[in-house]
């Protein structure tokens, strides 16, 4: 009997605590740093951040923490893009990789995790778009979908 009592003390516990580790496990967004541009750069990345597909590659909008109108996530692994980016280093090595996808230039820098890094060129405003390793197979499909957002909000030019 006393045993019972001392379950039925602990269950109360144990469902407080399963339901705190399923509410704080539910919260599974990626993060990214939030780029900090320059005033005019910032305007252009929120033109971005209205302008961008609730779907890339297939995969849903679900935005890194911390929320912010310079980044934007899609599914899971997730895509990752950030808008007032510094110029990439690697911008200044010819034998970088770059192509154009759709009207957008791009500089692509594979990772170590074997995902992929990629910034606009020839905009006034860099973004960037981190592709998973899971989704680097998948070729330039995010990009393609990315494309129209970007040719809309950030002109072509040469990024402060």
């Amino acid at each position: 009997m006393n045993l019972f009592r001392r379950r039925r003390k602990c269950l109360p516990a144990l469902v407080l605590l399963c339901a705190a580790v399923g509410c704080s496990s539910a919260d599974d967004n990626a993060s990214a740093a939030v780029p900090s541009p320059a005033a005019k750069t910032a305007n252009l990345c929120r033109n971005l951040d209205a302008a961008l597909p609730s779907k890339v590659d297939g995969q849903g909008r679900r935005d890194p923490e911390p929320a912010s109108a310079l980044t934007a996530g899609w599914g899971d692994p997730a895509i990752i893009l950030r808008c007032g980016v510094a110029r990439p280093a690697e911008m200044s090595d010819t034998q970088a990789d770059s192509g154009e996808v759709d009207g957008v230039g791009w500089l692509m820098v594979k990772q170590d995790d074997g995902g992929y890094r990629c910034t606009t060129s020839l905009r006034q405003a860099y973004v960037e778009v981190t592709l998973p390793a899971a989704l680097a197979e998948d070729g330039a499909a995010p990009l393609i979908d990315l494309a129209p957002a970007i040719k809309k909000a950030i002109p072509e030019g040469i990024a402060d």
